[in-house]
């Protein structure tokens, strides 16, 4: 893929979103860094995640979220919630959005000159799937786990893809 700025080969870079950017976007960029980190890939493949929300901003993920993914060996701690922003329709080859209401939103947010391939993030999987990232937040710890059961197949289908754009 080029950049279309340069025009050379550069990195794909994937944004993950959700509502507040505190349970299913980190968990998504989390699994997917380290799925791309553990196929050699890190310096190819560059995420992000960002909530359409400001609810949160600044926090850290979910407590839950956070040991949901430590169970599976992904690390959240580090991650901080911010706001999906302008820049990021220039900036980013995907935007992956969690369930249909972040996706309408992206799109409203969208100043329409962007490079950015606004998507749901489960749309990579076979027909009949569920379509949307269930929201565990007002749920209990086992909606983590459902998440990053959803996460973790989706996170593979995307590496295949976008492998194959590199």
């Amino acid at each position: 893929m080029s950049d279309s700025t340069t025009g050379t080969a550069g990195p794909i870079k994937v944004l993950f979103v959700c509502l507040g950017n505190i349970c299913r976007s980190p968990t998504a960029e989390a699994v997917f860094s380290k799925q791309v980190q553990d196929a050699g890939l890190a310096d190819r493949l560059l995420t992000d995640s960002a909530g359409t929300g400001d609810w949160h901003l600044g926090h850290a993920p979910d407590q839950r979220a956070r040991a949901a993914a430590a169970t599976r060996g992904y690390a959240l701690d580090h991650l901080r919630a911010r706001q999906v922003s302008a820049e990021d329709f220039l900036h980013f080859d995907y935007i992956l959005a969690m369930d249909n209401a972040n996706l309408e939103d992206l799109r409203a947010l969208d100043p329409g000159h962007g490079r950015a391939r606004l998507m749901r993030f489960l749309d990579v999987l076979e027909e009949g799937g569920p379509g949307e990232v269930p929201d565990p937040y007002y749920g209990g710890e086992d909606g983590f786990g459902a998440v990053l059961d959803l996460v973790e197949r989706a996170s593979q289908r995307w590496l295949e893809r976008l492998r194959s754009e590199l």
